[in-house]
This record gives C-alpha cells, sequence and structure tokens, in this order.
C-alpha cells in the first residue's frame, strides 16, 4: 500500500493481505542498499498468522520518495512517523543489518510506541570497512560483489538455497542494482556514523530478541557481543539466538528459521 509519511509517498508492503491496524502490528525494516522485498517470505507468513504487517521501502529506496535520510536517528523517526501513517499506537520493529540500528534507534527514541525489539544480523557499533566505503561512492558493481562476497555462505554461492531455482546472490546484486545511484553509498555512511547504538540498547524497555548468523562475516559475533550485553542489561532484556549455517543474509538463507523465531518472539512477548 502507499502512505504518505512526513508529506512524502512511501510504499509499504503488508504481505500479502490487507493491513489491518487491530492486529497486532509487526514493522519490518530492510538494510542498505535493499527494499522490503528482502522480507517477502517473513512477511507474508506474519501477514497469514496473526499479524498486521508493515514492511515500508526506507525514504529514497525501491518505490519510496526521497529524499533520502542521512542518518539513523532521522530513520528512526522515520520509522515512528509510518506508524502514524498507518494510524499504529504500538508496534513490534523488527531490523535488518541497517535496519536493525534503526529499529534499535527508533525503540529508544521512542519507547511507548515499540511493543518488542528483534535485531537481525546486528552489531553496534556496525563500523564499514573504508574500501567498502570507498567502492560504494565510485564503483557500485565493486560495492554489490564486496557486500555479495560477505553476505553469503559458500555454499550460497555455489548454488545452494532454499528456494529451488534461485541463486542468493545473483538475485541480491539484481535488488541492489535496482536502487538508486548513490543509495547504498549514504546507508553505507549512514551506518559508519552511527556511533550511539549501546547508549540506545542500554535505554530500550522492550523485550528484544537477536538473531545473528553463526557464518555472519559482516557483523559477527565478536562484533555483536557489546550490543548484546548491553541490552541483556537493559529494562527489557534480550536473548539470542544462532543459526549456525546462515551468513549475513539470514533472511535469505535460513528463511524458515528467521520466521519461525520472529513469530515464536512474538507469540510469547505479545
Amino acid at each position: 500500500m502507499d502512505l504518505k509519511v512526513l508529506d512524502t509517498p512511501a510504499r509499504v508492503y503488508t504481505g500479502g493481505r490487507s493491513f489491518d491496524r487491530e492486529l497486532p502490528t509487526v514493522v519490518l525494516i530492510h538494510g542498505a542498499g535493499h527494499d522490503h522485498s528482502v522480507w517477502n517470505h517473513q512477511a507474508r507468513h506474519l501477514a497469514h498468522h496473526g499479524f498486521g504487517v508493515l514492511a515500508p521501502d526506507l525514504p529514497g529506496h525501491g518505490a519510496s520518495a526521497g529524499p533520502q535520510r542521512a542518518s539513523i536517528p532521522a530513520l528512526g523517526d522515520w520509522i515512528a512517523a509510518v506508524l502514524d501513517a498507518a494510524g499504529v499506537v504500538r508496534a513490534a520493529l523488527v531490523g535488518h543489518s541497517m535496519g536493525s540500528l534503526i529499529a534499535l534507534e527508533a525503540t529508544a527514541r521512542h519507547p511507548d510506541r515499540v511493543s518488542a525489539l528483534v535485531l537481525v544480523g546486528s552489531a553496534a557499533p556496525m563500523p564499514v570497512a573504508q574500501p567498502l566505503l570507498d567502492a560504494a561512492a565510485g564503483d557500485r558493481a565493486q560495492a554489490h560483489a564486496m557486500i555479495n562476497q560477505w553476505s553469503y555462505t559458500p555454499a550460497s554461492h555455489l548454488g545452494a538455497s532454499p528456494s529451488p531455482g534461485l541463486w542468493l546472490p545473483g538475485v541480491n546484486a539484481r535488488l541492489m542494482a535496482q536502487q538508486d545511484e548513490g543509495v547504498l553509498s549514504a546507508d553505507l555512511l549512514a551506518c559508519n556514523a552511527y556511533t550511539h547504538g549501546l547508549e540506545a540498547a542500554a535505554a530500550v524497555r522492550a523485550p528484544t530478541l537477536l538473531i545473528r548468523g553463526g557464518r555472519d562475516q559482516m557483523t559477527p559475533a565478536r562484533a555483536g557481543k557489546p550490543l548484546h550485553d548491553a541490552l541483556v542489561n537493559a529494562a527489557g532484556g534480550a536473548r539470542m539466538i544462532s543459526l549456525s549455517g546462515a551468513g549475513h543474509a539470514l533472511m535469505a538463507e535460513a528463511p524458515d528459521a528467521v520466521t519461525d523465531a520472529i513469530r515464536g518472539f512474538l507469540t510469547n512477548d505479545r
């Protein structure tokens, strides 16, 4: 569906069902250089199992109008504005990678609006390697190749996929190529500049689930530990699920396991 968010058109996927604000709402927030489609599997399942789903294209991504928001805090406030536009008082926020930082910041800034928090492939801080920042600014194809190399396990690169006939790195490369020039670079710069994630985590009052890939090269366990520890000690508490065979692209490489983890957590905690 299309919403007017802060006076700007935004495309919001609802999982193949009409959005019902009377149901428990889940907001699915995509990562850098992506759009809502990375959540298609999870969105459809949740929408057909008792949830109202909002999976927006972030500003300047996919079918949402720009301009992009230049910082994670600005995007956190934009998510709260999505809730306003949809007529939703409280929702669970689920974010992947950059989207996890947005969800974290939105939860800290708007605690009364968030019922639960799920962070997928997350770390805070989330620094971006300088070679990737340089490539995103000057050589998109190289940046896409680097992201694919680090996001997927070797098996996925060789053609393994839970969806027969899909080569996951190829699908991801095509998705990133569809975004406008400069989108990926701005997203990566926003991630790199976001340095107060641990302070945001300390302020979280919502129950939190972290889902990580056991073979994640972009946000490995050692990078995610400070965030996990901060959330465990926050008022809402936190727990972790590790998916042993998945890399950073968890929703594609382990779609059923990610979906089951999200649904189970939200069903138990809503």
